[in-house]
């Protein structure tokens, strides 16, 4: 059902990501043009690239490190997303021990510090990203899920963690819901921040140690050069067409058309979505209580995820992850307005005291994920190339340790990483259009199905579920 008021707080929202429409965005550096040569070529300038090029240079000032982008550094998902910075390298722990049954203690003792290692970072580098480590509050909206949370605790319980059970009560107490029916408090493996300000800051740093950064600097194609591999990158308005000489290249462009073939079978792009409110007066905070600031999100199989800013307003996104046949990404499917006014409509039944609440941006960005939803990493080109991608929506904080896993692989020597399974196996691949379409599709319907007959899954879903395939919303 749609809300009276729901058009009326969506009618002046701009359509544009909220984090990247600020003053504080920096000036886009030139692009690349002509012949370069580098020790590494960094493509793409998001987390997973600007980490990579950053801890790069940490380890060796001397590297020559390049770094390109087709449009500035963060514009995609790294300046899109919500800003949950999570430990898990897993998406979740329980998706972890599913996959990794036999790895997964020292996963999460990694993810616990790479963490702690972002925590460091922004710190070490003064980058202002509003970094608050307030945990994230999982909260049941059906009372099929209670049951859920009670066996996520246990299990969190059991690796460690510092989780809360709440009862409706104590969770209508954190934050004021009609809709919450209990809640499990994970105090120490999310942090919030803003993720524009994560990339731009980071790209900062990475200019400081010497990295070499050109955006709108697309690469066109890779070829093996003797003991290099050579990258063509596109000419525009302000460059002649380019190219790269480097004697090792990590690809980090994620859910972008990869250019290694090899790479289209197993990732496919979903574009997800959200809304940002305006700023809540002190009266509509007090409606809300929040006073602990936690990341949020229900646990349906269509999940929203919303958290605080640091000039209180609520992101609120999620819910609809749309596939476009094909692989297809383009601008134009970046707004929706079917997802916008769900989303809107949802947020004012998850929070009515905030009913004449408007929203002050709407925005999409695509998403890479795989079969088993969380990273995976491989290298070509007789090892001088490396790839992360697969991150599903929780590279905030994984892509970090993706850095460090390919610039391992590039290493060539044997390490506590190379060793591990997640890095060694690869996800099972999706099938060819227009298989691939049509069954993404109907699990997208089975999960909606699911959500509204109390999770009860069909044949289709106890299926995916047997083989290891999936689609996560």
């Amino acid at each position: 059902m749609t809300l009276p008021h729901t058009g009326r707080a969506l009618a002046d929202a701009a359509p544009v990501p909220y984090w990247l429409d600020r003053p504080e965005r920096p000036d886009p550096l030139p692009p690349l043009s002509g012949s370069h040569t580098a020790d590494l070529l960094v493509v793409g300038g998001g987390y997973a690239g600007l980490w990579t090029a950053l801890l790069a240079k940490e380890a060796d000032a001397d590297r020559d490190v390049l770094l390109v982008d087709a449009g500035t550094c963060g514009w995609a998902a790294s300046g899109r997303n919500g800003g949950f910075c999570a430990a898990s390298l897993t998406h979740g722990l329980a998706n972890g021990v599913e996959r990794f049954p036999g790895e997964i203690g020292e996963l999460e003792r990694l993810g616990r510090e790479n963490l702690d290692a972002i925590a460091a970072t922004v710190a070490k580098y003064d980058i202002d990203c509003d970094f608050e480590r307030t945990g994230e509050l999982a909260v049941a909206v059906e009372p099929y899920q209670l049951d859920g949370l009670a066996a996520d605790a246990e299990l969190a319980r059991r690796y460690g963690h510092d989780v809360r059970l709440l009862d409706r009560d104590q969770v209508r107490a954190e934050v004021a819901s009609p809709t919450y029916l209990g809640g499990m408090w994970d105090r120490d493996r999310v942090a919030l921040l803003d993720p524009a300000k994560l990339a731009w800051g980071l790209r900062r740093a990475a200019l400081d140690l010497g990295v070499r950064v050109h955006e709108h600097t697309r690469v066109t194609g890779l070829a093996g050069d003797g003991a290099a591999l050579l990258a063509s990158t596109a000419g525009g308005a302000d460059a002649a067409p380019g190219a790269v000489r480097a004697r090792q290249v990590v690809l980090a462009t994620n859910a972008f058309p990869p250019l290694l073939r090899r790479l289209r079978s197993w990732i496919v792009p979903v574009y997800d979505y959200a809304l940002m409110t305006e700023p809540l007066t002190a009266a509509q905070r007090d409606a809300i209580g929040w006073r602990h600031r936690q990341g949020l999100a229900d646990t349906g199989n269509q999940f929203h995820y919303y958290r605080l800013t640091a000039d209180n307003r609520i992101l609120f996104g999620g819910y609809d992850a749309i596939y476009h046949y094909g692989n297809r990404v383009a601008p134009a499917l970046e707004q929706r307005e079917a997802t916008f006014t769900t989303l809107a409509s949802h947020f004012f039944t998850t929070f009515p005291q905030l009913a004449d609440v408007r929203f002050s941006h709407r925005w999409g960005g695509v998403i890479d994920t795989c079969t088993r939803f969380c990273a995976f990493f491989g290298t070509a080109y007789s090892g001088r190339l490396a790839y992360a991608a697969g991150f599903t929506g929780l590279g905030v904080g994984a892509t970090r340790f993706g850095a460090r896993v390919t610039l391992d692989l590039l290493s060539g020597t044997d390490t506590p990483l190379t060793r591990l399974d997640l890095v060694r196996r690869k996800p099972l691949p999706f099938p060819p259009e227009p298989v691939r379409s049509v069954g993404i599709n109907l699990t997208r319907w089975s999960l909606a199905r699911a959500d509204a007959r109390d999770g009860r899954r069909n044949l289709w879903l106890r299926t995916l579920d047997r083989l290891g395939l999936g689609f996560d919303s």
